[in-house]
């Protein structure tokens, strides 16, 4: 018996660093960053939350129909860690990802994708790991 194997959801979760401080420290372009992340991602926003922490960090989340962005910020290191999680056929994570990093400003960044919800039919779910460094500097 064939068996078909089914996803609910593809989640990255990204340490991100070389960050440009003025950026991941500023709440308004972290957040702003976020939102038009989700808007790539095709995703609905349905709540956005963020906060900075003096005297350095922002923390915020980017609530949507398909799940979530969030991100926490370390701007004295130049290091942010984001994730992305997102549900559904027609959202593009992928392009949210890209994004933020660019955005951010990140040297070098390690991802690993969780591919969450995995189904063989038997509604025993589990996920699968993929984990891997991007080169930014060469993307363009």
């Amino acid at each position: 018996m064939e068996r078909k194997h089914k996803t609910i959801g593809e989640h990255y979760i990204v340490e991100a660093s070389g960050c440009d401080p003025e950026v991941i420290g500023s709440v308004d372009k972290v957040q702003d960053i976020l939102v038009k992340a989700a808007e790539l991602a095709k995703v609905q926003v349905w709540a956005i939350s963020f906060h900075r922490f003096p005297p350095h960090g922002v923390s915020g989340v980017v609530v949507i129909s398909e799940s979530h962005l969030s991100v926490h910020t370390w701007p004295e290191e130049g290091y942010a860690a984001l994730d992305i999680y997102t549900c559904g056929e027609t959202s593009k994570p992928e392009e949210a990802l890209r994004y933020a990093i660019k955005e951010f400003g990140a040297k070098e960044v390690h991802i690993t994708e969780l591919t969450r919800g995995l189904d063989e039919g038997d509604r025993q779910f589990y996920h699968s790991i993929i984990t891997w460094e991007e080169d930014i500097l060469s993307e363009d």
